[in-house]
């Protein structure tokens, strides 16, 4: 596959993995390759001519194949404006200042969360600068209240693509938590999300499973920090450990039934993470058969919508892999109805759109999606 513009893609390859800090070593470690095969790769003298594999790199690159290509989204697409503002939040060490009251910072608090699901990334984004300054300075007085602060900031950074970011978000919720396990346990699930973004699996599941108890009860928020340690455990191609991860996730989810106090956590989201474990670890065709039946059970629309958008640009990709074409058209497209902003904000959702619209003719609905997001002109 021939880069849009003059410059050689092997040449943009090796500039990326520079930004990134990547030695050509680690990023063949990264991709399952060999230094020799990353290096032909950015001298030209071995050519990418699978889509693919351009996605893989841009993945590990956490860049838009689209870049590596030669023709970067236009400006109107990426990110919201206001991530900057963000980034300088998190680069404050200092106490903070703030006038509101512990209640008045708990609905603030509340109010970022319930934005993030119900997938307004934008606004999300524009609440943290004054928010994560709020909790700094109640740290002292609401300490339980900078954790959840800190994990609205991870979780929608990770959703644009910023995982740096997220990932030093989620950190700083690890740090607030201090000892707290009904606060440490979110903290690490939010951690192991972030490294996984990264491409970081074998990390995520070192953190995420040393935060899970032994034994864990109904009154402890661990439910999500199984989910993603199975998940890690998947990308790091340990499928068994994945589905020991997943059992004890749905044993808690039993006894526990669909907390609306958790609303990302419950048979159900266990049973979504079966799907995205079994992607992981290279499964498609399990995948896409629990997929279907998962999709038939009531409690799946009560999840949030970002949730299940999310979910379903999972679920595409599983389609993809199998090679069904329209029924990844379709994921997309309904995911796009669920929730806009997370097919139209995220990197992901652009790489697994441009992968569909190759097929001739796209699928109905997906056309239209590229130019949306700037894949046509």
């Amino acid at each position: 596959m021939a880069a849009v513009t003059g410059e050689p893609i092997g040449r943009r390859v090796a500039r990326w993995r520079v930004r990134r800090r990547l030695t050509q070593q680690m990023l063949a470690d990264r991709l399952g390759r060999s230094k020799s095969w990353v290096d032909k790769v950015e001298r030209g003298v071995r050519g990418l001519d699978r889509y693919s594999v351009i996605q893989e790199i841009a993945e590990v690159l956490r860049v838009d194949p689209s870049v590596l290509l030669g023709a970067p989204a236009p400006p109107s697409v990426g990110p919201p404006a206001g991530v900057d503002a963000v980034r300088a939040a998190l680069a404050s060490y200092d106490a903070g200042r703030t006038a509101l009251s512990p209640g008045e910072l708990r609905r603030q608090v509340t109010h970022a969360w319930l934005t993030y699901q119900h997938a307004h990334y934008a606004q999300t984004v524009r609440l943290l600068p004054g928010l994560l300054d709020a909790a700094r300075g109640l740290a002292g007085a609401a300490p339980e209240l900078l954790v959840p602060a800190y994990r609205v900031a991870s979780a929608v950074l990770v959703k644009l693509g910023e995982a740096d970011l997220g990932w030093l978000a989620a950190d700083r919720a690890m740090a607030g938590a201090g000892g707290d396990p009904l606060l440490a346990a979110p903290a690490a699930a939010s951690v192991g999300e972030a490294l996984r973004a990264l491409g970081r699996d074998r990390l995520a599941l070192a953190v995420t499973v040393t935060a899970v108890p032994t034994t864990t009860s109904t009154g402890t928020p661990h439910g999500p920090l199984l989910l993603q340690a199975a998940l890690a455990a998947a990308g790091c191609g340990e499928r068994r450990h994945a589905d020991d991860l997943l059992d004890r996730a749905a044993e808690l989810a039993a006894r526990r039934g669909d907390d609306p106090l958790c609303p990302g956590f419950g048979p159900v989201a266990v049973e979504l993470a079966r799907v995205v474990a079994a992607i992981g670890s290279g499964d498609a065709g399990a995948a896409v058969q629990r997929h279907e039946r998962v999709l038939r059970r009531e409690a799946w629309r009560r999840l949030p919508a970002e949730f299940r958008a999310a979910y379903l640009l999972d679920a595409a990709r599983a389609y993809l892999a199998v090679g069904d074409l329209r029924a990844a058209g379709r994921a997309v497209v309904e995911a796009d109805g669920v929730a806009p902003a997370e097919v139209r904000l995220r990197p992901v959702a652009r790489t697994v759109i441009a992968e569909i619209a190759r097929g001739r003719p796209a699928p109905a609905g997906v056309a239209r999606l590229a130019t949306l997001v700037g894949l046509t002109r």
